[in-house]
């Protein structure tokens, strides 16, 4: 079986979800806001990724932030130090994952993501992977 979208159900797999992340010794609201906080190396930019409300709001803030010359190199990495924290840190959502046995995990979606996930069967779903690989250390 494969699990292609992060919703209903699955929802838990989405960095949106509300449960909180450590990243550079500061706890966020979901790992999206770790993510987004990552992105920057400017403290005062980080600061209002923290105060943001919504993942979403913070997704649209990551737009603007100025961000840092090695991102492309790291950004899979963090993600990675990221996600791993968020399953570690919640016992229930590494229960979850576990749940998701051995099927696929697909970040499928309509904004065209092809890193991160699939749009269309088409992209490299680096979050889907990274998901995969921590359930597998977590079993």
């Amino acid at each position: 079986m494969t699990i292609k979208s992060f919703s209903g159900t699955y929802r838990f797999l989405s960095n949106f979800w509300i449960c909180p992340v450590m990243y550079d010794a500061v706890i966020y609201r979901s790992s999206e806001h770790a993510f987004v906080a990552a992105k920057t190396l400017d403290l005062g930019e980080r600061k209002l990724v923290f105060n943001t409300q919504t993942p979403g709001q913070v997704k649209r803030l990551g737009r603007q932030l100025s961000l840092r010359p090695d991102w492309n190199d790291i950004r899979t990495r963090i993600m990675y130090t990221i996600v791993n924290d968020k399953f570690h840190r919640t016992p229930e959502l590494a229960e979850l994952l576990l749940s998701t046995s051995n099927h696929a995990l697909i970040e499928g979606n309509t904004w065209n993501d092809q890193f991160w996930g699939q749009c269309n069967g088409k992209g490299a779903n680096w979050l889907g992977r990274i998901l995969m690989d921590i359930r597998s250390k977590l079993s």
